[in-house]
C-alpha cells in the first residue's frame, strides 16, 4: 500500500569532474599563451611598420607640395643596423634642426619645424634601427638622399625592414620571413 518514492540522481557537477574541467582549461590555457603573445606582438609591430611607412610617404609628399626638403631623424641613429632608437621626427630645415625626444614631442631650432614627432612606447617592447641619421626628401623630384634601410623588430625577433631608394620609393618586407604577409628579406 505504501510505495517507497525512488531517490532522484541529484542534479550537477561532482567537486571532481569540477576540478578536472578547471585544469583542463588550464593546460589549454598555459598552451596558447606563447601563441598569442607572439601574434600580439606581430600585430603591434605591423602598425608601427605601417605607420612608419606612411611617414616615410608623407615626408615625400610633403616635400614636393611645400617645395621646400622634408627630412626624417632618427633619435641615435649611427651608419650601422646595430644601435636601436626609439623615435623619429618628420620635419623642414637644416640638417641637423629637430631632433626627436623619447617623450614624443620634437626639440627644433630656430630655423627647423617638426611635422610629425613619433616616440615608439616602452611597453611595445620595439626597437627601430637605421643605417642613416637623417633621409632627406628633394623638393622637386621627391627622391631621397641618402637611400636607407629602417628595420623595426620585436622583443621576440619578430622583424619588419623598410628600405627607402634613391628614388624616395618605400618597400617592406620581414627578414627571414618572420612576419606573415611580407615578402622575405
Amino acid at each position: 500500500m505504501f510505495q517507497h518514492a525512488r531517490p532522484q540522481p541529484a542534479g550537477g557537477f561532482t567537486l571532481i569532474e569540477l576540478m578536472v574541467c578547471v585544469a583542463v582549461c588550464a593546460v589549454l590555457a598555459l598552451i596558447a599563451a606563447p601563441g598569442l603573445q607572439r601574434w600580439t606582438e606581430a600585430r603591434r609591430l605591423e602598425g608601427v611598420a605601417n605607420e612608419l611607412a606612411a611617414d616615410l610617404r608623407l615626408a615625400r609628399s610633403e616635400a614636393i607640395s611645400r617645395q621646400q626638403n622634408v627630412r626624417i631623424g632618427f633619435r641615435g641613429a649611427t651608419a650601422s643596423l646595430t644601435t636601436p632608437s626609439n623615435c623619429y621626427v618628420v620635419y623642414v630645415g637644416a640638417l641637423d634642426a629637430c631632433r626627436c625626444t623619447p617623450q614624443g614631442p620634437a626639440d627644433c631650432d630656430a630655423d627647423g619645424q617638426a611635422l610629425r614627432s613619433i616616440a615608439l612606447q616602452p611597453q611595445d617592447r620595439l626597437s627601430l634601427q637605421a643605417n642613416v641619421a637623417t633621409i632627406s626628401f628633394d623638393a622637386q623630384h621627391g627622391t631621397s638622399t641618402p637611400a636607407a634601410t629602417l628595420r623595426l623588430a620585436g622583443a621576440s625577433g619578430l622583424a619588419i625592414q623598410h628600405v627607402v631608394n634613391v628614388l624616395g620609393r618605400v618597400r617592406s618586407c620581414s627578414p627571414l620571413g618572420t612576419v606573415s604577409g611580407y615578402r622575405a628579406c
